[in-house]
């Protein structure tokens, strides 16, 4: 009989389901939300484990759990796996977890078949030493805080709308009713569309987002397909499961999870019932939970934000969290920042009084426009009105400071005017705190101590130093290099403090290699370093996690651990003092005037900053300075990409070898221009031009290039002997986005990777996420590369110099196709 259950991972990928029979505990481990089956296979091989299958052919890993007597003569189970004590389980069906496996373990196994990590960093105990464990999240973002369970418990309770285009995304089934009713709603949305300016599937997409389901509805009236339903949506609100990720696939999370934390009520309710015979027994207490604390006056008339902050809080504290700080981008919109204070005002006291944690907000501004979303229109002075908001509300005792968030594939430099504006608020409003993204990954090293440099240089005469702290700060030049030791002496002169989080850089293709990680040289110098989750949530992972992998994965020892606890110590202090200070001033400035009435009036006044707040040069638009060479690939033949130019960072350049020269020119003597054509990307230097010169016009020849191009650019790309593919993105770093849209979503193809860092690294990965199949071919000799290479053993071929990759990729056509 079904005894209990545990999950070896916060993300419940790997089950353990127990069952007893005749005093006999056996145990059945599976891993149904990875396809692959790599997970569940290097977790077997790691620990000598078993593997079999079960009735649909997945396989699983079976075994039984011994029993022991205790000195009160009680019986109690002891889950071990290899040499590491997983469980106690009582016969009660009492579960006292003793180890789990961290997010980023479970992620390096799941996507290679050459898993590198031994026992000892694969199972991870759950103790820490109380005098080390950490009190704060002083880097996390607001959608990405709660656990799906928790998502889709407060979807219940609001009973949001939920749209048929993710019904139909996630194969969510259905009772017939539901259908019916759907599909006579969506006829009445579609005749509202028929004026749109949207067409196909981008019409059909937008008619879909606007059709409803009450999302209560869904679950609580189809119990029947309840428990399948609620794990395909569980899964859409975490990044991707069967490897690394991209930042592609973050900001498409982060869209299923808005339909959560920024959900609205449906129109038409139901009578919350069946609410006992929810299958998932996690989604059943979180919305028991919720609706017991709406019994409560505090709580009532609590808003779906509300009850975020309330269950933001309540998580937090189960961890022993004392404080955090939230990056939103909501305080930096007009109308929202002040519904968002009002109601943060209105409850947050009961919530501090409920669970001790004291939440603040950093005003979170995109360091280039989001471009996922089509049809959206961003202002091209957005910037200047998200700083202009920023400043009527950073006295608010609940704005802790700024932050500038988004994929790091921009240089910090052109936003020196805007930090520049936020130091004059610093100099206003003492305790503001400037963070920045930098560093996250290798294509702009420089990004940190231009970060700080931006902030010091910008001080007015006699402004003393503001808060600053720098989010992830992973990548910088060498810190034992003249230039790396200039960097940390910078950074302790400034007081600035470094934010690490470890499980987000692995799971976003950012880490490849954990013996690469700086924390520990930062350490050693000095240096002020604290973790945060990065929305842990939405990694798998939560404080307490983050902190054990720190300490497993990454070598730190107790005394590492109490430095980084000393400097967070050092941020709390502060945040109470500042909080009370600002409390009061601002309850004068008010004199009992309505908030948001006041900071409504002071959001009216004028703002002009001194100068354009981006410092970059005029661009063009590449649809339309491109427009006679913009071609769609062929439908006809395969797509061989070129990395070898265009996707390094911004000081590698690459080193041009007579081996891969003569691979390319055999490539061109060798290929079939009828079965294939080339792909590069927008700089085309390097081995990238080497393929257009001695092309002769034999192969046609696509590249990829930014939406917005500078005059340079433009001129450089005009001389390029290639057709024209236009990228969403308007930096050349992201185009790595569109060729795998474009590619590796839509067809088959071959990847031929001789050079290049992080953006190259990202087409390496999203090849290996492909979903059609990608023959992957990777240069060992770049070192950048060759990482991420070894973290996906199996599914690429690395070449040396000596190797005929030529004839490999010329074989594999013919073979092929």
């Amino acid at each position: 009989m079904r005894f209990g259950r545990l999950y070896l991972d916060s993300e419940k990928d790997m089950i353990v389901d127990l069952d007893l029979k005749d005093r006999v505990l056996s145990y059945t481990i599976s891993t149904p939300n990875h396809n692959s089956g790599n997970l569940i296979t290097n977790f077997a091989k790691l620990l000598k484990l078993p593997i079999s299958f079960d009735r649909k052919g997945l396989k699983v890993i079976k075994g039984t759990v011994p029993s022991y007597i205790d000195q009160y003569n009680n019986i109690l189970y002891i889950l071990r796996l290899g040499n590491t004590k997983v469980a106690n389980i009582y016969p009660d069906g009492r579960i006292e977890m003793k180890a789990g496996i961290p997010a980023i373990s479970k992620t390096l196994m799941s996507q290679t078949k050459d898993y590198k990590l031994d026992e000892w960093r694969t199972l991870v105990k759950t103790y820490i030493l109380e005098d080390a464990k950490f009190r704060t999240d002083l880097h996390t973002h607001m959608n990405a805080n709660l656990p799906s369970d928790t998502l889709i418990a407060m979807g219940i309770v609001h009973q949001i709308r939920y749209p048929y285009y993710y019904v139909k995304k996630l194969g969510l089934k259905l009772t017939a009713v539901q259908r019916r009713e759907l599909e006579a709603q969506r006829k009445t949305v579609k005749e509202s569309f028929k004026d749109s300016v949207l067409k196909g599937k981008y019409l059909e997409r937008r008619i879909d987002d606007n059709t409803f389901i009450n999302f209560a509805d869904l679950i609580l009236n189809n119990l029947d397909h309840a428990e399948e339903n609620i794990n395909r949506i569980r899964n859409s609100l975490c990044v991707l499961k069967d490897g690394q990720a991209v930042f592609t696939n973050l900001e498409k999370v982060y869209l299923y999870r808005y339909v959560f934390t920024k959900g609205k009520t449906s129109d038409k309710t139901i009578k919350l019932k069946n609410i006992r015979l929810i299958p998932d027994s996690d989604v059943r207490e979180k919305t028991d939970e919720l609706l017991r604390y709406r019994k409560r006056p505090e709580y009532r008339n609590n808003s779906i934000f509300q009850d975020k902050l309330l269950l933001i809080a309540r998580e937090y504290a189960s961890q022993g969290i004392q404080y955090a700080e939230i990056s939103d981008t909501t305080l930096v919109k007009k109308s929202d920042s002040v519904r968002m204070l009002r109601e943060v005002h209105e409850v947050m006291p009961y919530i501090y009084r409920e669970t001790g944690v004291m939440i603040r907000f950093l005003a979170a501004m995109r360091r280039i426009p989001l471009t996922i979303v089509k049809d959206s229109i961003v202002k091209e002075d957005y910037l200047a009105e998200n700083i202009r908001i920023l400043r009527t509300i950073a006295e608010d005792p609940y704005v802790a400071g700024s932050d500038f968030v988004g994929e790091e594939i921009t240089d910090i430099t052109e936003l020196k005017n805007a930090i520049s504006e936020l130091v004059k608020i610093a100099d206003e409003v003492p305790s503001f705190t400037i963070r920045i993204h930098a560093g996250e990954n290798d294509s702009l090293k420089d990004n940190v101590i231009n970060s700080i440099l931006c902030v010091k240089d910008s001080l007015r005469k006699g402004q003393k130093m503001p808060y600053v702290r720098i989010g992830h700060g992973l990548y910088t030049p060498n810190l034992r290099s003249r230039k790396g030791k200039e960097l940390i002496e910078l950074i302790k002169e400034t007081k600035t403090i470094l934010e690490f989080q470890i499980t987000s850089n692995v799971r976003l293709n950012n880490l490849n290699q954990l013996s690469s990680h700086p924390i520990k040289e930062y350490l050693r110098n000095g240096v002020y370093c604290v973790q945060g989750t990065d929305g842990g949530a939405l990694y798998g992972t939560n404080t307490i996690e983050e902190e054990l992998s720190l300490e497993r994965l990454l070598g730190l020892t107790h005394e590492d651990l109490l430095k980084m606890r000393k400097a967070e110590e050092a941020v709390i202090k502060e945040a109470k003092t500042s909080f009370l200070k600002k409390e009061q001033l601002l309850k004068e400035k008010l004199h009992g005037k309505d908030l948001s009435k006041y900071y409504s009036e002071k959001q009216e006044l004028p703002f002009t900053p001194e100068k354009e707040l981006f410092d970059s040069e005029a661009k063009y638009a590449s649809d339309t300075v491109f427009a006679d060479r913009i071609r769609e690939l062929p439908s006809d033949r395969i797509p061989v990409i070129l990395v070898g130019g265009s996707f390094n960072n911004d000081t590698h350049r690459t080193v041009m070898k007579e081996q891969i020269k003569y691979m390319i020119e055999d490539l061109l003597e060798g290929l079939d221009p009828k079965k294939v054509f080339f792909v590069i990307g927008h700089r085309g230097e390097a081995y990238e031009k080497y393929l257009m010169d001695n092309n002769r016009g034999r192969f046609e020849i696509y590249s990829f290039v930014p939406s917005m191009v500078s005059e340079q650019e433009k001129k450089k790309i005009d001389s390029f002997d290639s057709f024209i593919r236009v990228s969403i993105e308007p930096v050349g770093l992201g185009t790595y986005k569109s060729i795998a849209y474009e590619i590796f979503k839509r067809r088959e193809s071959v990847l031929l990777a001789v050079d290049g860092n992080a953006a190259g690294a990202n087409l390496i990965q999203e090849a290996r996420n492909a979903r059609y199949r990608c023959q992957k071919y990777i240069n060992e000799s770049s070192r950048s590369l060759k990482e991420k290479a070894q973290s996906l053993g199996g599914y690429v071929t690395m070449f040396s110099n000596r190797d005929n990759v030529s004839e490999m990729v010329i074989r594999y056509i013919d073979e092929n196709y």
